[in-house]
């Protein structure tokens, strides 16, 4: 396993070139109080190696909030921190891995007991997400990491495993059903520049020929 250097210099690596969504698209709604606050308090942030522990641990939910593109550029704030051993509240294994892995909490109401079920396998919200399962909307957000970053990530993962006995069956059920067959096949940072390279030709284009559409009506 590798130490926690190592793996640190490999998210600073990774997420180097990520780039900040835009400070109007850092959360992903404005339901309730949260969000908004979260916004606010990540607002003007353009490089998050600035962002100090006690930080993140007064906003340890921020990571639930924050947009993918958020969660994308923040995220490495708080591995790093983690791998530090600086947090004290906030958690970054929890959205990585625990809606990856199923797991129950027995429940007692009203005299009868009930089978609190959790994670991978159980309905988000059928009354407004119909057959979504929590592993379907995981994988939705942490499908924007790419190649690199969730390698960076399962490092991270794989470290974490190492030292915390309580997580690590939540961890190896997420690296198992998720996070080594996606940093094997995402799409890479050059396959992402490339993208964006060719829709900006496509765009220029476009932008060319409706000027030679306008330059021959005139004529």
């Amino acid at each position: 396993m590798p130490g926690a250097q190592d793996v640190i210099g490999a998210i600073e690596a990774a997420f180097a070139r990520v780039e900040h969504p835009g400070d109007p698209f850092l959360v992903h709604s404005f339901e309730g109080c949260e969000p908004g606050e979260i916004a606010e308090a990540f607002s003007g942030c353009r490089d998050w190696r600035q962002l100090e522990a006690a930080f993140l641990d007064r906003h340890y939910v921020a990571l639930s909030f924050l947009s993918e593109g958020g969660f994308r550029f923040f995220l490495p704030a708080f591995l790093v921190a983690d791998l530090r051993r600086e947090l004290e509240t906030a958690d970054p294994v929890f959205p990585l891995v625990y809606q990856l892995s199923d797991w129950s909490v027995p429940l007692e109401a009203g005299g009868e007991r009930f089978d609190g079920r959790h994670g991978a396998g159980e309905l988000l919200n059928p009354l407004r997400y119909g057959a979504m399962r929590n592993a379907d909307y995981a994988r939705f957000r942490l499908s924007v990491f790419t190649r690199e970053e969730a390698i960076a990530i399962v490092a991270y993962l794989e470290w974490r495993a190492g030292i915390d006995d309580h997580d690590r069956p939540h961890i190896e059920a997420a690296l198992t059903a998720y996070w080594r067959e996606r940093m094997a096949s995402a799409p890479t940072q050059h396959a992402i520049a490339a993208h964006l390279a060719e829709r900006a030709r496509y765009l220029a284009a476009l932008e060319r020929d409706r000027a030679e559409r306008q330059d021959g009506e005139r004529r």
